[in-house]
């Protein structure tokens, strides 16, 4: 089988949004996966028609598009789990927001739901009440997302990050609960790093709620630029004829967009080569 690689497009932030889109597909990689803040501050105001021309742009340079992630950094205030209700229904108002954009940018499009600081524990709630809160927020908008034809993932998130959904069992939990097809789950390497199991056997266990992943080093840098190995994820993906999106979210941006992105595919597809010799 072969794999489908996209990127974040947070990297290329600062470049033409066509120019982005080249040089991805130049690279190697056949998705784009995009933040939402960068192509607008309320991304709920960005127009049909520039949906419509972001959307062309992408198919045009011989891309997909993979989905969204970093859902919650733009507009600034918005919490999911906290004690108001009335910035929760519009923090949720949101992400409604956002199944609509990423239905319009591209089909089966998946949410990455990470958004550690719109979703952690504030204002005296406790974890339990504000994980209740999280999972209430989701259930509301999954008959949406059918209906559009998105997946929303929950994202487990270390310790550091977020105390709501910290491993990839909690969020599973939550998926069952819920019980829609539009509510799933991913896996990131670098979010993973608290996680007890080794991150095969946690990917293996899982395997039939994993919608989507990430792929980064432990420290959050590109692929290549650290030491972890990716052999043992991408086998059991390969065993188990995954047909998402393997996709790039790096952290750090020093290197430079183009060299990332070329480092980072590179060095995957050495590692996948070794599966298959």
């Amino acid at each position: 089988m072969e794999f489908r690689h996209s990127i974040c497009n947070e990297a290329f932030d600062k470049w033409p949004f066509a120019d982005a889109c080249k040089a991805i597909r130049k690279a190697g990689y056949t998705g784009i996966e995009i933040a939402p803040f960068t192509l607008a501050e309320t991304p709920g105001e960005i127009t049909a028609a520039q949906r419509a021309e972001y959307r062309d742009i992408i198919v045009s340079e011989g891309l997909r598009f993979a989905g969204l992630h970093w859902l919650m950094v733009s507009p600034k205030g918005l919490h999911v789990t906290g004690p108001d209700a009335g910035l929760r229904r519009r923090s949720w108002d949101h992400i409604r927001d956002l199944i609509d954009l990423s239905a319009d940018l591209g089909p089966d499009g998946v949410m990455v739901f990470g958004s550690p600081n719109q979703r952690a524990t504030t204002g005296g709630l406790t974890r339990e009440q504000a994980t209740r809160n999280y999972i209430d927020g989701l259930a509301g908008v999954a008959a949406q997302a059918e209906s559009r034809g998105v997946k929303v993932l929950v994202e487990a998130l270390p310790i550091a990050q977020s105390d709501v959904v910290q491993t990839l069992a909690e969020a599973v939990a939550i998926v069952k609960e819920i019980g829609s097809p539009a509510i799933g789950t991913m896996f990131d390497v670098h979010n993973a790093i608290d996680e007890r199991e080794s991150h095969a056997a946690l990917v293996d266990r899982y395997f039939d709620f994993i919608r989507h992943v990430h792929v980064n080093e432990l420290d959050g840098r590109h692929c290549g630029a650290g030491s972890y190995d990716f052999k043992p994820v991408l086998e059991i993906l390969q065993r188990r004829e995954y047909t998402g999106w393997v996709s790039l979210e790096a952290f750090d941006f020093t290197p430079g967009a183009e060299l990332l992105a070329n480092q980072s595919l590179r060095h995957l597809e050495n590692q996948i080569g070794q599966l298959q010799s």
